[in-house]
């Protein structure tokens, strides 16, 4: 549930920063940074598309598996914390390669990205600390069925 929430909320971030890239916001808010610098840079486009709207649909995918992941029928299965591991790993290794072109490239911060950023590792530690405790019960559950077994002979 924790990252259905984050989740969420990069949704909004990134849906903002797309929608100033796509000329409906007329200025940023930022108090910090020189967002419109980083925002229409070169760099603030990516395979045709700009990254905001890659933000977006990446934060829609990690809401999606994480509220899947709550349903009965899935809440059991350590595919769910592993497909969600991979995907916020991936996300996070965009965040750093972003955070890079800001910082030694574009030489200009835009703190909605940094933010976008945060909530990208805050993800990847949630999907990651899930996965540890999905292992650590199924290890729970095949000692006790070990004992179950070792009871009965």
């Amino acid at each position: 549930m924790l990252a259905a929430l984050v989740a969420l909320a990069g949704m909004f971030v990134a849906l903002y920063l797309m929608l100033y890239k796509l000329g409906y916001i007329g200025t940023l808010a930022c108090a910090v940074g020189s967002c419109e610098t980083v925002q229409t840079s070169k760099w603030a486009t990516f395979l045709g598309l700009p990254v905001a709207a890659w933000g977006v649909a990446y934060y829609v995918a990690i809401l999606g598996v994480s509220l899947a992941g709550l349903m009965p029928a899935f809440a059991e299965r350590r595919s769910v914390s592993q497909l969600l591991v991979v995907m916020t790993g991936v996300g996070l290794l965009f965040s750093l390669w972003l955070t890079y072109l800001e910082l030694f490239v574009i030489d200009a911060i835009c703190q909605w990205c940094v933010i976008s950023a945060i909530l990208a590792t805050a993800l990847f530690v949630i999907c990651w600390l899930d996965l540890r405790d999905a292992d650590r019960w199924v290890d729970d559950i095949a000692q006790e069925l070990r004992r179950d077994d070792a009871t009965r002979a």
